[in-house]
């Protein structure tokens, strides 16, 4: 009788997002502690959500929880979902000049009678933290410091902490939004790899993937990527997260990635719960913190690189 293959050698290696994220909170936490005994200053975070969408709601309160957590002030703005376009771009207007808020988060997607491109980019681009206005956007595409979208943030921590240099890798990216598809390309274009963006409009996607060291995948339909998809050895990035119906009548999470058959021939996978989605608010906390670093000039953690990924 053969040996049984050790969890080394059996398939994927889990790229573990809640704990790495668990330690970059741990790490803000002390950093927020230092900002405030240097500064006197708490750095602050307003969440908008507009509208009352059960799924969204909790979320919101979660980034609330998790910015009290780690030492900061969470401001909540829960408004109907009547209130208009005006109304909303005059809130902003005011937090925009509230020097007790650093950070500026508008949840998305908004009631259909609200431009989220007008919003967004109402955002002073100092306080804004989801890093989806037009001029953190700008900065990011010609590799100026910036602040970072969040999603495609906590990806490259993940890619970094696992791989190191990125310089000369293969990477595909699968989905193209604003919110995570395009900015994760230009992170990974900027970091050195050579990289591949597929869309739904992309002919032959799978062909796109197989040749990728690096696949982040972010579109939103879940079970899309398959095992023929995935090159030997590749680290799979899944972005995607749906709730689906078991047998069982109950419900649970699944990602953009066929993870039964895509683990075994993957190098490293990412699963889905516990993979990027914790790594989303640890880095919302991150870019409040640099955004109320950057209100007193304060580049504390240049010591630890001038990646604009990192704080400074």
């Amino acid at each position: 009788m053969s040996e049984p293959k050790s969890s080394e050698t059996a398939g994927a290696k889990l790229i573990d997002g809640k704990a790495f994220a668990r330690k970059l909170r741990e790490q803000t936490a002390q950093e927020v502690t230092a900002f405030h005994e240097k500064h006197g200053i708490t750095p602050g975070l307003a969440v908008v959500l507009v509208g009352n969408d059960p799924a969204s709601e909790v979320y919101v309160r979660n980034k609330a929880l998790e910015t009290h957590r780690v030492g900061m002030r969470s401001f909540m703005h829960m408004l109907p979902e009547t209130t208009s376009e005006s109304a909303l771009l005059k809130l902003i207007e005011r937090l925009n000049a509230d020097p007790e808020i650093h950070g500026i988060l508008v949840q998305l997607p908004l009631p259909k009678h609200i431009d989220p491109h007008r919003v967004t980019n109402a955002i002073t681009p100092n306080k804004d933290v989801d890093g989806l206005g037009e001029v953190n956007a700008g900065r990011l595409s010609v590799g100026l410091p910036g602040i970072i979208p969040c999603t495609p943030l906590g990806c490259l921590m993940l890619l970094k902490s696992e791989l190191g240099d990125l310089r000369g890798l293969n990477a595909t990216v699968i989905g193209a939004s604003n919110l995570v598809g395009k900015p994760m390309a230009q992170l990974l274009l900027n970091e050195g790899c050579t990289v591949s963006i597929g869309h739904i409009d992309t002919k032959e996607p799978a062909k796109l993937a197989r040749w990728a060291d690096i696949l982040v995948v972010a579109t939103g339909k879940n079970g899309l990527v398959k095992r023929d998809w995935v090159k030997p050895g590749a680290t799979v990035i899944d972005v995607g997260i749906t709730r689906v119906a078991t047998e069982k009548g109950k419900t649970k999470l699944v990602g953009d990635v066929a993870f039964d058959e895509v683990a075994p021939i993957a190098g490293r996978i990412t699963p889905v719960p516990g993979g990027v989605g914790p790594m989303t608010i640890a880095c919302l906390l991150r870019n409040t913190l640099k955004a109320a670093r950057m209100s007193v000039g304060d580049k504390a953690c240049a010591h630890s690189g001038e990646k604009n990924w990192l704080p400074y």
